[in-house]
């Protein structure tokens, strides 16, 4: 009797393991298979969350077919104390094994609503804006400009204040180091003054992510290294035989052409008159570096240039100095820097405004007079208009 008690139970003791280590099977299979969700979607992790509170998120989104496999599969892993806060973008049919990675791993959120401040040339301009999951595109929710509006909307102040909130600043190119640290000063979410406005071109124009706290200097010295890194791949790359000795006359000579035209497929058009100009021993005589001598770079000038000013001395003035100016005249973008040290090859000495944005070139002096004649026929249609 008790051989066939421990018979059956042994048999019994079979099949449970059998069963047992199908199940386990089966749930890892679960968990490494893709997920039955078609659409990506954005996982809000607040802080204090438990893997528990997460899983039970996922099932009701539809990300995960279990939530008691993803929560055991990620215990499994032991990953289950390793959830971090944040905004964290799930892709469509994303494995458990995936999402788990994806919510453990940390770094800035992937996701979200995002701050945005774009210090500009003339102006300033504060954006919030959300991550739609299912294009991978931002929605812009709220854009005002913090010195003209007396107050902040509400939708800033509470979305500043979450904490899986993802901070970015944007330069734009051309801007002068000036602009660049007065517009850092109203980034409220960074810290620390800013002693000494860094030298003139030495800022690379672009998007920065920042978190709160980061300070000031740091972000310039971000942009400062990606300048630095930008001119040198730029001047390897350089065209033979151009009249530039440095890459310090290079970043100068881009930060004119930045200067000078908005229109990308221009860039190296305008690069070469000016390449062309070097060469012969010609001014460059070209306004935005009178304007500079003007300002200094301390903000806009807002208004046409005097002739007085075409005529005054500045270390700037290309109307009156020979060949580069001693600085940069503001900080260049890697397109304009690239035009620089490789030209288009053409024979254009002289450019003038076309009056739809760009410029209309020319080689000589009687065919510019023509367009700038051109040029000021429509300046006194739309004066008359």
């Amino acid at each position: 009797m008790w051989r066939h008690i421990v018979s059956n139970f042994l048999t019994l003791l079979v099949v449970v393991v059998f069963l047992l280590g199908g199940a386990i099977l089966w749930g890892q299979s679960q968990y490494k298979a893709a997920g039955p969700h078609d659409e990506a979607i954005c996982l809000r992790v607040t802080p204090g969350s438990t893997m528990r509170g997460v899983s039970r998120q996922l099932e009701e989104e539809g990300a995960v077919s279990s939530g008691a496999i993803f929560r055991i599969g990620a215990d499994y892993a032991g990953r289950d104390g390793d959830l971090k806060a944040g905004s964290w973008l799930i892709p469509e049919h994303a494995s458990m094994t995936e999402i788990t990675d994806i919510i453990t791993r940390g770094g800035a959120s992937t996701c979200g609503t995002e701050i945005v401040w774009r210090i500009g040339v003339a102006a300033m301009d504060v954006t919030v804006r959300e991550l739609d999951p299912a294009t991978g595109r931002f929605v812009e929710r709220v854009r005002f400009d913090p010195a003209a509006d007396e107050a902040a909307p509400e939708v800033y102040e509470t979305t500043r204040a979450r904490a899986d909130t993802r901070f970015r600043v944007a330069f734009a190119e051309g801007l002068t180091s000036w602009q660049a640290v007065e517009g850092l000063g109203a980034v409220e979410v960074l810290t620390g003054e800013v002693a000494e406005i860094p030298p003139e071109g030495s800022l690379a124009p672009d998007s920065y992510e920042v978190r709160a706290g980061d300070t000031r200097t740091n972000v310039l010295a971000r942009m400062a290294a990606a300048q630095e890194v930008i001119l040198a791949a730029a001047w390897e790359r350089r065209a033979e035989g151009l009249p530039l000795d440095t890459p310090k006359e290079a970043l100068i000579l881009a930060s004119i052409i930045e200067k000078e035209t908005g229109v990308p497929e221009e860039r190296g058009q305008v690069a070469s008159v000016f390449v062309n100009r070097l060469r012969q021993g010609m001014r460059l005589q070209t306004d935005p570096t009178v304007i500079y001598g003007v300002t200094e770079g301390r903000g806009v000038l807002g208004r046409g240039l005097r002739q007085s000013e075409l005529r005054r001395a500045t270390p700037w003035n290309t109307y009156v100095i020979d060949g580069l100016p001693p600085t940069p005249i503001a900080n260049p973008g890697r397109a304009s820097i690239a035009a620089a040290l490789n030209p288009d090859d053409t024979g254009y000495l002289y450019f003038v405004a076309d009056g739809s944005g760009g410029h209309v070139f020319a080689e000589t002096l009687d065919e510019h007079n023509r367009n700038v004649a051109r040029w000021r026929r429509i300046e006194a249609e739309r004066g008359g208009d």
